[in-house]
C-alpha cells in the first residue's frame, strides 16, 4: 500500500510539473525567450531587407541604402539579441550587394557612401542595446508597455477610497515627481468591522518616482492584504517586520494609519515617522496638529506604535499627507504645514470640495518630489 501511494503521489508530482512547464511555456517571460519565439517577426524583417535593396537598386529615387535602418530599429524593438545578429548579417549583406551593383561613381541619394554604413551601424548598435535590455528584462516590446499600463491601473486602483456612508467626504490627489505616472506615495484603504470602522494608510516610501515605484507596488499589495486582516494597532508592526525582511538598500517607509469610527467620528492615529495629521475644528476655525508617536518601519524589529487620539465633529476636517507637500529646501516643515492650512482655509466655505488637487497645485507645484494629500470630512 505505501508503495501504490507513493507511485501515485509521483505520478500527481509530474503531472503538476508538466502543467507548470505548460504554464510557464505560454508566459511573457518563456513567449520572449523561448526557441522560435520570434521567428514570425525574424521573417518579416529578413523579408523587407531584399526588398530594400532591390528597391535601391531599381528605383534609386524612392529608395535609398539607408532605408535598411527602418528592418533595424524594428528588430531591435521586437526581436532577441542572437535573432538581432542575422538580421544585422542580412542588411550587411545587402549593402554589400548595393555597393557592387551601383559602383562607387553612382550619383545621387543611392550611392553607398561611408556615411551611410554608419549610420546603419550606428542605429543597429543602439538596437541591440535595446535587445539586450528586454532580454534582461524577460518582456518582449510589445508586451512591456501593456506591462507597465497595468501596473499603473493597479497602483491606481488600489490607491481608490472606498465609498462612505452619508454625512462624510472623503478625497484623495496623488502626485508623482516629475511628472512621472510612478510614484513612491500610495495609499491602501479599507471599511472594517462590518463597514463602521475606515482604515486609511498613507505610505511615503523611501526614494521618489520611478526610482521607488516597484518598492511602492510590492509594498501596496502588501500592506493592502494585511490592512483589515489584523487589529488596528497590529498592523504598523506587521508592516514594519515585512519591510525588514525585505532587506533593501532603502528599505525604510514612513506611514500613517488612520481607524475612523464612522458612526461616533472618534479616530486614532498611528504613526511611523510620518509627518502630523491636521485637523480643522469648525467650531474654533483653528488647525491642530495630530501627532503620534513610532519610528521609521524597516529600521528595527520589536518597534511600538503609540496612537494619539481625537474625534470628528460635524465639519471638522483631517488631512494626511507627505512631506513632499510641505518640506522645500528654503524653508522648514512647519512654515510649509502652515502655508499649508492658509491655502485649505480657502475650502472651508466650499466644504472641500475637489479641494485636495487644488492643495497640492498651490502650495507643491513644481516641488521634484512625490506629493499625496487626504482629506476628510464630516459633513455638519
Amino acid at each position: 500500500m505505501a508503495r501504490g501511494a507513493a507511485d501515485s503521489y509521483a505520478a500527481r508530482l509530474r503531472k503538476a510539473t508538466h502543467r507548470a512547464r505548460t504554464t510557464l511555456r505560454k508566459s511573457g517571460v518563456d513567449y520572449f525567450r523561448g526557441d522560435g519565439s520570434d521567428w514570425i517577426a525574424l521573417a518579416g524583417l529578413l523579408l523587407t531587407v531584399p526588398a530594400i535593396a532591390w528597391g535601391t537598386i531599381l528605383m534609386p529615387v524612392w529608395c535609398t541604402p539607408a532605408a535598411l535602418v527602418l528592418p533595424i530599429v524594428a528588430g531591435g524593438l521586437l526581436l532577441r539579441p542572437a535573432s538581432l545578429l542575422g538580421l544585422y548579417a542580412a542588411a550587411a549583406l545587402a549593402l554589400i550587394v548595393e555597393s557592387l551593383v551601383l559602383g562607387p561613381y553612382t550619383e545621387g541619394p543611392a550611392r553607398v557612401t561611408p556615411g551611410t554604413v554608419l549610420v546603419v551601424a550606428a542605429c543597429g548598435f543602439f538596437g541591440l542595446l535595446i535587445a539586450q535590455f528586454r532580454a534582461r528584462v524577460g518582456v518582449p516590446w510589445r508586451r512591456g508597455g501593456t506591462m507597465l499600463f497595468d501596473l499603473r491601473e493597479r497602483i491606481r486602483v488600489q490607491s481608490a477610497l472606498p465609498r462612505l456612508p452619508q454625512g462624510w467626504h472623503r478625497e484623495m490627489a496623488l502626485r508623482p515627481a516629475g511628472g512621472q505616472s510612478f510614484s513612491g506615495d500610495f495609499v491602501v484603504a479599507a471599511r472594517t468591522n462590518g463597514g463602521r470602522t475606515l482604515e486609511v494608510v498613507l505610505t511615503d516610501v523611501s526614494g521618489k518616482g520611478m526610482d521607488a515605484a516597484s518598492r511602492a507596488l510590492l509594498l501596496s499589495g502588501a500592506f493592502g492584504g494585511l490592512l483589515g486582516s489584523l487589529p488596528p494597532h497590529g498592523f504598523l508592526p506587521a508592516a514594519n517586520g515585512y519591510l525588514l525582511r525585505q532587506d533593501w538598500d532603502e528599505g525604510f517607509a514612513t506611514s500613517v494609519h488612520l481607524v475612523l469610527d464612522l458612526d461616533s467620528g472618534d479616530y486614532e492615529l498611528l504613526s511611523a515617522g510620518h509627518l502630523p495629521g491636521l485637523q480643522l475644528s469648525a467650531g474654533t476655525g483653528r488647525w491642530e496638529e495630530k501627532a503620534a508617536e513610532g519610528p521609521l518601519l524597516g529600521v528595527y524589529e520589536g518597534a511600538q506604535f503609540d496612537p494619539v487620539k481625537g474625534t470628528l465633529r460635524p465639519g471638522d476636517v483631517l488631512m494626511l499627507f507627505t512631506d513632499g507637500l510641505v518640506e522645500a529646501n528654503d524653508r522648514d516643515i512647519a512654515e510649509g504645514m502652515d502655508r499649508l492650512t492658509g491655502e485649505a482655509d480657502r475650502y472651508v466655505a466650499t466644504g472641500f470640495e475637489g479641494a485636495a488637487w487644488h492643495l497640492i497645485e498651490a502650495v507643491a507645484k513644481d516641488v521634484n518630489d512625490d506629493r499625496a494629500l487626504l482629506l476628510i470630512r464630516r459633513e455638519p
